[in-house]
Parts: structure tokens; C-alpha cells; sequence
């Protein structure tokens, strides 16, 4: 396999959409490149007493908005080329959604499993520290969240470290995926993977686009391979059945496994638990390696794990018609241009594993404003609703049970109000890139490399150049 340099892809994909734009080279080299790179190193004391020094980064893509907005993945594999190709990604991905943020990403190079709880929490906490610092963190410049190897609790020990720190009264908005008594938001933790199901049904319901791949239009029906049941992979799988579509195959780290007459997903993730392994899960077949289902036989192939994952190794021999990565950059250039041969229809990482950063936005926008969503209008309209239906009531021979009353008449609370501005967002998006890749017959990655070159563009355009 080749040495892949992340960031090099990133930008090749980028130059083949600003072949579409029409903004000169200088513009757009500014675009492309990172604005901060941060490379951190300190000391941790371990709780036997020895030191070892800790590696981390964080890297701020683009200032056309702030804050910048991006993960803090906790891995080995976590490097300045990494980080940089993430934190662009980021900055694309916020423009395709229409979110307003600049791109950033963050890591640090441990292996969790190497470390306790409490020399977690201390890397954690000088990490913010050392962010802190250099003004790499705060609710109005640069605003991480939670990614491979960190959840809530990091970003609560994140929170509670800069507000010790600053006196702020927006102190809440410096991170986001918090947990919900420290301002976090409902529908957080589901976001990515809600959103990857809300991008492939979009996909799905374009009927001449489904006719073009040999498929019917709609999810229901079809079958489905996932890499990865982390968090992301569990809630688009999750989302996808409930959809209609049946999993046929799962890739984790101990092997894969394929079922053609489907696998149930929650029996699954309860044997795993118990066993520790995916392998001997009822009647799946177990085969030859953990990327070896990738190439079996499904409609829709979502990788939901690391980068690089769909090559020139395996590329050709994937027989999905749909790849939905919800990782990302789960598909090398190479790898892409492949499967574009192939027919196969990619809607990629930029747009389609957006759902996070839009649900963070959501939370940011909670904790600017220190008010739950729902909570002055979810009351108010129960009370019109009920109004409205003892009309009916009182024209007609109908009367409502209170059962009926309650479900009719229900506000909508905080999950309610996120939950519908994600399918708003993904719907949107995926319209408007659709469109573009239409309009100027490229492919869905293009289209959204374009639509967030012409979306930054303008940005730097207006503002000018200081000083």
C-alpha cells in the first residue's frame, strides 16, 4: 500500500473542484492552507512516578469565521499531517452545512489502553491548559468537541479546566459534546450517525439517481455493510434499520462478519460485549480478515471507522453502489477515482458526516444564549394546540381521548427542536450539492469541495487583507 499523506489528498481534492470556481490562484491557495499549526509537548508523571512526555496538536484551518470549530481525537496515529487534513476537512464541512465556523482539529499521540483514568484526566487538563495558553481555546476563538478516543467526560474536564482558568461568563460555549448538566445538548451524542442516515435516506429518495445505480427508489429494502460500531457506526446502523435497510455485514477491529439475510444489530452489540469479539455472532460468517467485508456482496457500504480504509488494494472488488463515509477521509484519491468508474455514487465525508459539527453548533448556540431549547415555547404550544383541537372537537361529533390530546397536542422539546434543524440541514445540503454535481457533471465530492470553496471564497473575498 502507498505512504498516504492525508493532507495531500485533501488538497488534491480540493484542486479538482477549484478547476469549477472562478476565484485566482492566490485566493485559493489561502483557503487551502492552515492558518495555526500548535505543536505541544509536557510532561505527564505517572501514577507510578516516572515521566513520559506526551505529544499533542492543534491546528487552526481557516479564520474566515470564528470560532473554529473541531475534534480532539486521543490516538497513535494521531500527527501534524493528520491533524492538519482534518482541520480542513472541518473547514469544508461547516460551509457545506452552513455552519458558521472556521475548521480546526486537535490530538494527542497516547494509547488510552496504556494509561489509567486519572493520568487521562491530567493529560486532558494540561492539554487544555497548554490550549489555554496561546488562545487556542475559548467560546469565541476556537471551540473542540469530542472525537476518536474522547467522549463527554473529556470535554467536561476540558470545560471545568478553562473555567477555572478564565473568568467567563460564557465559560459553557469553549467546548462542545459536554455532558447535559455541564450545557450540553440532547441529540449530541447520536448526531454524526443520525446525520449519515438522514444523508443516505436523501440520497435514496432521488428516484432517477437510484435508476442510474440499478436501484429502487427509497432506503427500504436495501442492504447495507458497516465498518465500525463506535459511536458514529452503532447510531447510523441504528437509524438505517429503523429506516428500512438490513445489515448484512460488520467490520471491527477483531475481524468481519456477513449475514445475507440480515444481522440484528442490538443482539450483535450485546454478544460483543459479552465476548469481546463480533466473530461467532449467530449465523454470520466469519471471513478472512476485518476489512474483507468491505468487498461483500450489499447497496450501500458505510465506513464509519479510521481514514484510508477504501484503496487501491481493495477498491476494485467493492461491489456496494453506494458509499456513505461517515468517517473521515475513509477513501483514498486513488480508491475514488475507481470506484467513480465503478458507477458507484459517493457521498462523502465532507458533507455526509456533518451532523455532529451542526449538532455542536446547536449546543454552542445553547450555551451562548443559557436557555434550553423549548423551554419558552414548548408549554405555549401545547396550550394552541389543545385550543385547536377542542375546536375541532366542538364542530364535528370527534372527541379526542386524553391519550390522543397528549400526542397531538405535545410540544417540542430540546431533542424535538435539534433533531429537526439536523434534517433540515442534511436535506439541504445534500439538494444543493446534488445540484452542483448536475450542474457541472462532477461527482458528490466535488460537488462539495466546490460548494465550500465558493462559500469561504466570498469570505476572504469581502473581508480584504489586513493590515
Amino acid at each position: 500500500m502507498s505512504d498516504y499523506k492525508f493532507f495531500a489528498q485533501v488538497n488534491r481534492a480540493f484542486d479538482i473542484a477549484a478547476e469549477f470556481s472562478d476565484y485566482n490562484q492566490g485566493l485559493l491557495d489561502q483557503i487551502k492552507i492552515c492558518n495555526n499549526v500548535y505543536h505541544i509537548t509536557f510532561p505527564l508523571e505517572r501514577d507510578d512516578g516516572s515521566i513520559e512526555v506526551i505529544h499533542g496538536w492543534r491546528v487552526e484551518h481557516s479564520h474566515h469565521k470564528l470560532p473554529t470549530k473541531g475534534g480532539i481525537r486521543f490516538s497513535m496515529t494521531v500527527n501534524e499531517d493528520e491533524t492538519m487534513a482534518l482541520a480542513a476537512l472541518m473547514t469544508y464541512k461547516c460551509a457545506v452545512v452552513d455552519v458558521p465556523f472556521g475548521g480546526a482539529k486537535g490530538g494527542i499521540k497516547i494509547d488510552k489502553s496504556r494509561f489509567s483514568d486519572a493520568e487521562i484526566e491530567r493529560i486532558t487538563r494540561r492539554y487544555t491548559y497548554e490550549l489555554i495558553k496561546k488562545e487556542f481555546l475559548g467560546p469565541g476563538s476556537d471551540v473542540p468537541a469530542p472525537d476518536y478516543g474522547t467522549g463527554a467526560r473529556e470535554m467536561g474536564w476540558i470545560l471545568d479546566t478553562y473555567r477555572q482558568l478564565k473568568s467567563d461568563i460564557n465559560a459553557e460555549a469553549c467546548v462542545t459534546g459536554k455532558p447535559i448538566p455541564q450545557g450540553g445538548v440532547r441529540g449530541r451524542t447520536e448526531a454524526t450517525g443520525r446525520g449519515v442516515y438522514f444523508g443516505v435516506r436523501e440520497a435514496c429518495s432521488n428516484k432517477n439517481d437510484m435508476e442510474e445505480l440499478g436501484l429502487k427508489q427509497g432506503l427500504e429494502g436495501k442492504t447495507f455493510i458497516i465498518q465500525g460500531l463506535g459511536n458514529v457506526g452503532y447510531y447510523a446502523a441504528k437509524y438505517m434499520i429503523e429506516g428500512g435497510a438490513k445489515m448484512v455485514g460488520v467490520a471491527e477491529i477483531e475481524g468481519s462478519i456477513y449475514d445475507k439475510n440480515g444481522i440484528n444489530l442490538e443482539e450483535l452489540v450485546a454478544y460483543r460485549e459479552e465476548t469481546g469479539s463480533i466473530i461467532g455472532f449467530e449465523n454470520t460468517k466469519e471471513l478472512e480478515n476485518n476489512t474483507s467485508v468491505l468487498e461483500a456482496e450489499c447497496d450501500i457500504l458505510i465506513p464509519a471507522a479510521l481514514e484510508n480504509q477504501l484503496n487501491e488494494d481493495n477498491a476494485s472488488e467493492i461491489q456496494a453502489k453506494i458509499i456513505a463515509e461517515a468517517a473521515n477521509g475513509p477513501t483514498t484519491a486513488k480508491a475514488h477515482q475507481t470506484l467513480k468508474e465503478k458507477g458507484a455514487l459517493i457521498i462523502p465525508d465532507n458533507y455526509l458526516n456533518a451532523g455532529g459539527v451542526t449538532v455542536s453548533y446547536f449546543e454552542w448556540l445553547k450555551n451562548l444564549s443559557h436557555v434550553r431549547f423549548g423551554r419558552m415555547e414548548k408549554r405555549f404550544e401545547e396550550s394552541s394546540y389543545r385550543k385547536i383541537l377542542n375546536e375541532i372537537e366542538n364542530i364535528s361529533n370527534r372527541t379526542f381521548t386524553e391519550a390522543e390530546m397528549g400526542r397531538l397536542a405535545r410540544g417540542a422539546d430540546e431533542y424535538d427542536l435539534v433533531d429537526s434543524g439536523l434534517e433540515e440541514t442534511m436535506i439541504n445540503a445534500y439538494k444543493e450539492l446534488n445540484e452542483l454535481r448536475k450542474e457541472h457533471d462532477i461527482d458528490l465530492r466535488t460537488a462539495a469541495f466546490l460548494s465550500a470553496i465558493n462559500k469561504v471564497g466570498i469570505m476572504y473575498e469581502q473581508m480584504g487583507i489586513f493590515p
